[in-house]
């Protein structure tokens, strides 16, 4: 098997690739690499040291966006871009969102606080957590409710990388202990309900949630 992905699990981005993969029916090894504190070698993939990073034989690429792109263009079967130019920057826009705007929040700040530094010994920063919950999330959830309207997908009504992107970043916030309030953002509840549904997030997910629960287990008892 030539086609190797860079990363852990719980990455939010690590997960967005594997889904891409995994829709698209191609097989892949994950090799594991801490985030934060990669070993030296990690560095001739990613000079940055984030994760993800592919190899494909002799590609190697970095950064979650570009290697989905890549790997759409690789194998154009399940096309999850969009299928016009207009389709095209709104899935990129939805995944941006996502990836710049929500990931800030749901993973590096819930989900870091409620799970990663408890783990390691860290105090989690409840009051940044409950920003975050209940003063900087809303109005982007309120966003991404009004762009789905009635759909079950974000863009020309099928899966696309907006849809795994968006719900890559939930998922972490259920690792958080956090959930989409459904009573206010209806759609978006739903819309994460059916993504967790999906083949490729069921293959994924069951191991997910036994790491997370090693790494709650880890955490000094109050």
């Amino acid at each position: 098997m030539s086609l190797t992905v860079f990363g852990a699990p719980l990455s939010p981005f690590v997960r967005k690739v594997r889904l891409c993969l995994l829709e698209k029916q191609v097989d892949y090894e994950l090799e594991f690499v801490m985030p934060f504190t990669p070993p030296d070698w990690y560095y001739e993939l990613n000079p940055l040291g984030r994760i993800p990073a592919l190899r494909d034989d002799q590609v190697t690429l970095a950064d979650s966006s570009v290697i989905c792109q890549y790997l759409n263009e690789r194998h154009p079967t399940n096309d999850l871009l969009g299928s016009t130019p207009a389709a095209r920057a709104q899935v990129r826009w939805l995944e941006k969102y996502a990836d710049y705007e929500i990931a800030p929040l749901a993973t590096f700040t819930v989900f870091a606080n409620r799970l990663l530094k408890p783990s390691m010994g860290k105090p989690c920063d409840e009051a940044l957590v409950q920003k975050a919950l209940n003063e900087k999330l809303p109005p982007h959830f309120d966003y991404l409710e009004r762009q789905l309207g009635e759909r079950e997908y974000f863009v020309e009504d099928r899966l696309s990388m907006a849809d795994i992107a968006v719900a890559c970043q939930l998922i972490n916030l259920e690792h958080g202990e956090e959930t989409v309030d459904a009573t206010r953002w209806p759609g978006l509840a739903a819309h994460l309900a059916r993504m967790k549904a999906r083949q490729s997030v069921g293959q994924i997910l069951p191991s997910e949630q036994r790491m997370v629960e090693k790494l709650r287990a880890q955490a000094p008892q109050a």
